[in-house]
């Protein structure tokens, strides 16, 4: 059976990411999964969590507990829906959407000036969650000193309210503008050219397909928690939300 493509409907645009619903046809059925030929659901990915929510549909409510990508989009839910079944009404668990917005705009906020701050101190690794999030730097033996200079620039920055942006733009384009280390356009795939780049203000550029906030306003403050070694000069900083 061929793969089906899923449209994923957050990608086009930053208004995109606030949509809360949208209507879709079922295009495959798993043991424990659907297949949609669209979605505003994010699937787990770029250290990103999932979206998690509902799908209304004629027979009552089937409830998105996970969305993987792994080749074809999956939604797995709690019970199959009636065979019968073709159209859903996805709901989005907004709450859990836009905590994932605000923690992943602030990560491109915190690895960018950590790189610019440190020496070139990359980000080689994150896990965001709703609540609170880690990031991996190396080169890095960051002090107490500068995980504080690390969260009172971040928190400077934040309180500028600068706007988050969406462009697509070539590989040529990009790195042109922005050194290929500091976004990491040294680790992508060189067929890859047509980029989604998020730009936050004129601080920082980088491509990625997650969902994010439209303003820096929206994100309230960073908390870091404190940091801890993974070795081969490479630092684990965890952080938190404060609410804006």
């Amino acid at each position: 059976m061929a793969d089906v493509t899923t449209e994923l409907l957050y990608l086009g645009s930053m208004d995109a990411a606030y949509r809360k619903e949208f209507d879709a046809s079922i295009a495959r059925r798993g043991e424990n999964y659907l297949v949609l030929d669209k979605t505003l659901f994010y699937p787990e990915g770029g250290g990103q969590e999932h979206d998690t929510g509902i799908l209304r549909h004629a027979h009552g409510d089937t409830k998105v507990l996970r969305v993987e990508k792994k080749g074809i989009v999956k939604h797995i839910v709690d019970a199959l829906p009636p065979a019968d079944t073709v159209h859903v009404h996805g709901l989005l668990d907004w709450d859990r959407r836009f905590a994932n917005m605000r923690m992943h705009t602030a990560q491109h906020l915190v690895s960018g000036i950590a790189y610019d701050l440190f020496g070139g101190a990359r980000t080689v690794g994150n896990q965001l969650h709703p609540d609170r999030s880690r990031i991996d730097f190396r080169p890095a033996k960051f002090s107490d000193a500068d995980l504080h200079q690390l969260e009172t620039e971040t928190n400077r920055i934040l309180a500028k309210g600068l706007p988050v942006d969406l462009k697509f733009e070539s590989r040529t384009s990009l790195e042109r503008r922005v050194k290929p280390d500091r976004a990491n356009l040294d680790l992508l795939p060189k067929h890859i050219n047509e980029l989604r780049v998020v730009e936050i203000g004129d601080v920082d550029a980088c491509p990625c397909g997650g969902t994010h906030v439209r303003n820096l306003g929206e994100i309230g403050k960073v908390r870091i928690l404190g940091k801890s070694s993974k070795g081969a000069e490479t630092v684990r900083v965890e952080y938190e939300l404060a609410a804006p």
